[in-house]
């Protein structure tokens, strides 16, 4: 068994100074124009594929692969053809 699950991802996100986590699951093919969140945000993919667009940079994202965004960073996410999850923690104010 894994030792990377939810739960430590979790706490070691709470450690770390984020106080919000949780899963995220998008429907196939979802596209979120440039937006920024109030927040700043670490992931991890769990399942699917998405592209994450910062600046003039896109990445293709799949299970394991991980993104960090600050607060108000502008930014845009697509989801593939199966849809998307990962397990996101949130650091607010």
């Amino acid at each position: 068994m894994s030792a990377f699950n939810f739960d430590s991802f979790r706490l070691q996100s709470l450690m770390e100074g984020y106080d919000e986590v949780m899963e995220r699951q998008w429907a196939p093919r979802t596209l979120l124009d440039m937006h920024t969140h109030p927040f700043a945000a670490k992931a991890v993919v769990t399942r699917g594929e998405m592209w994450l667009t910062v600046g003039d940079l896109t990445r293709q994202l799949r299970p394991g692969d991980t993104f960090e965004l600050e607060r108000d960073v502008p930014h845009a996410e697509r989801y593939g053809a199966e849809g998307a999850a990962y397990w996101v923690a949130r650091r607010h104010g």
